[in-house]
């Protein structure tokens, strides 16, 4: 059979898709207990198989918290996995959630100061860019956001299997979100936000030195999507730092955010992306230093180096 032009058959593509599905569909047929617990399971077991992850998830961390013993990153590390499982578990829910359901399993905690702000610069026709890190659970975030709040716009690359790429976006558009492909997707994005409505981003994975600025994370210069400035620039759009994290005490998720930031608007236009993007990526690491056992960790966040600075992997 010959290969599509990304490289994969039709036979390849089928297969598996077949296999996601039915993992998948194995998951949404349980209590959602169930399913949370056997996707820990699974992370648990990516934990132990999976040695190239748990060796760059260390190194993340002693890079961010040199202070700590190897014991407690190990801890964090662990920890870190099994928010993984319970993003997995979660998701496949998605199809029987109801906003009733979801309404009580995950809780707004918004300030009432900076959500009349939001209110007011939104009532004025301004656009917002959600930006938010992979920590906790972000797929929950944007789902629950849609159907309590208002539909997101999303950035997203899409996955390069066509089938599962639809599967995926059927569950996370149920309740109006949108998917926006990353590729090419200035002029559309820029339109959206020009007309008032909400994209949302997840700007803290390292980017090639083309598509970003250093910017520091942790104390370290991390490669960082410029794109989100310069849209928030552009478009006049507040940029609105959000995160969807797990409460084990409340055995609910909350969905908390930081100081709403504004673009800056020195005339510099270098300048000007750099201040912002560092703005936002100092409120994506508040949010992971208050919760480091729910972020990605085993994302090579500072491989991309300033030139002639050394790898850190």
């Amino acid at each position: 059979m010959a290969p599509k032009k990304d490289g994969k058959s039709k036979l390849q593509i089928w297969v598996e898709y077949g296999v996601a599905r039915s993992i998948l569909g194995f998951f949404a047929v349980l209590p959602r207990r169930v399913s949370i617990s056997l996707g820990i399971g699974v992370a648990k077991i990516g934990y132990a198989v999976l040695g190239h992850l748990r060796r760059a998830g260390m190194r993340n961390l002693e890079l961010a918290f040199p202070e700590n013993t190897q014991e407690e990153n190990l801890a964090i590390l662990k920890a870190s996995f099994k928010s993984l499982g319970r993003v997995l578990g979660e998701t496949s829910q998605f199809a029987r959630a109801t906003p009733e359901k979801l309404a009580a399993r995950v809780e707004f905690e918004f300030d009432p100061e900076a959500e009349n702000h939001y209110k007011e610069m939104k009532a004025l026709g301004r656009g917002a860019i959600i930006a938010s890190p992979h920590l906790g659970n972000w797929e929950m975030g944007v789902f629950a956001y849609s159907a309590l709040q208002e539909p997101i716009n999303y950035l997203a690359r899409p996955i390069d299997n066509p089938l599962i790429e639809e599967m995926t976006v059927k569950l996370r558009t149920r309740f109006g979100n949108r998917p926006i492909n990353k590729t090419n997707s200035v002029s559309a994005a820029i339109e959206l936000l020009r007309t008032g409505n909400i994209l949302g981003v997840l700007p803290d994975v390292n980017v090639h030195p083309k598509e970003g600025v250093f910017v520091p994370f942790f104390g370290i210069p991390a490669c960082t999507t410029s794109g989100v400035a310069m849209l928030a620039m552009r478009a006049n759009a507040m940029i609105v730092p959000m995160c969807c994290v797990w409460d084990e005490a409340a055995q609910k998720y909350k969905l908390i955010h930081g100081d709403i930031i504004e673009p800056s608007r020195t005339g510099d236009r270098h300048r000007d992306v750099l201040e912002t993007t560092a703005a936002f990526t100092l409120a994506i690491e508040k949010f992971v230093r208050a919760y480091p056992e729910q972020w990605l960790w085993i994302h090579k966040r500072w491989k991309t180096r300033p030139p002639g600075e050394k790898g850190l992997y």
